[in-house]
């Protein structure tokens, strides 16, 4: 029989846990191919959500600046009116500042003479803040959506 030295340490051959390279690299690539089709429709989504609340926001705005006009006995706005108007006095109309920002950080407008409307028009420039474009840089005025 033979007898091995004290000094030779025996090794046991244990799977450890984690994941191969190969195994990696085929996660990775899932994630991408999923990325790259979900992006661009996510992307899209947002846009649309954006265009539905702006189209919301200039409705409500007009809803607003009616009684507005209601509230202070007028028929018609001058041709410089401001929709910061609303956040003016003890009981102001509106709240809150951020109710004047489109989805896209720029100011709502009132324009008069108007061009969808019979009054006034409250408008957001779409995406790009510049009247006219199309798809998101479109314009949104209220009673058109």
């Amino acid at each position: 029989m033979t007898t091995r030295p004290n000094n030779t340490r025996h090794f046991r051959h244990t799977r450890r846990a984690g994941f191969t390279l190969l195994e990696v690299i085929i996660a990775v690539t899932i994630v991408a191919l999923l990325a790259t089709i979900l992006v661009p429709n996510v992307t899209r989504w947002l846009g649309v959500a954006k265009n539905k609340k702006a189209a919301a926001d200039v409705n409500s705005l007009a809803q607003q600046v009616r009684l507005y006009m209601t509230e202070k006995g007028m028929s018609s706005l001058n041709d410089d009116f401001d929709l910061e108007v609303l956040l003016v006095g003890d009981n102001p109309i509106i709240q809150n500042a951020n109710s004047l920002k489109d989805p896209w950080g720029h100011s709502y407008v009132v324009v008069i003479p108007p061009t969808v409307n019979r009054d006034f028009d409250v408008v957001s420039f779409g995406a790009d803040g510049q009247p006219g474009g199309e798809g998101d840089k479109a314009d949104i005025i209220n009673g058109t959506h």
